[in-house]
């Protein structure tokens, strides 16, 4: 039922539209990178120029999900913020789980970077759980 309320709604409509604009060009850089395009890159200067391009959407992404916490109602509102609370809590643990793994243990590293879709992951698995607010 929540899922229906939000799907219909203009913020809903918005945050979809935003979600789609931001990750259009994530996914467009990062396939450029898969099939070779920045593999000549040799300066740092044009090397943090193509980080911080890549990061942009993501920040974008994540303007887009505090926009549709401020247009929406409240229940959906104190809904989702609830839901984004668990799954930041959940991807941090999992991170500092794996981080001492890596610092003590000798587990593979992984690149920080991982944190922002293991957290859209943990947004996910939380969503059936989230059902009001309270």
């Amino acid at each position: 039922m929540l899922a229906m309320a939000r799907n219909s709604t203009p913020a809903h409509q918005r945050y979809v539209v935003r979600t789609m604009a931001f990750m259009s060009g994530y996914v467009a850089i990062n396939v450029a990178a898969i099939f070779g395009a920045f593999d000549d890159i040799s300066s740092p200067v044009a090397a943090w120029a193509l980080a911080l391009a890549v990061s942009a959407p993501v920040i974008g992404q994540i303007w887009a999900t505090l926009s549709l916490l401020r247009e929406s109602d409240e229940f959906v509102r104190a809904v989702t913020a609830k839901q984004f609370i668990l799954a930041a809590g959940m991807a941090m643990a999992i991170a500092s789980v794996w981080g001492f793994g890596e610092s003590y243990a000798d587990a593979y590293h992984l690149p920080a970077w991982i944190i922002y879709p293991l957290f859209w992951a943990c947004f996910g698995l939380t969503a059936p759980f989230v059902r009001n607010s309270r």
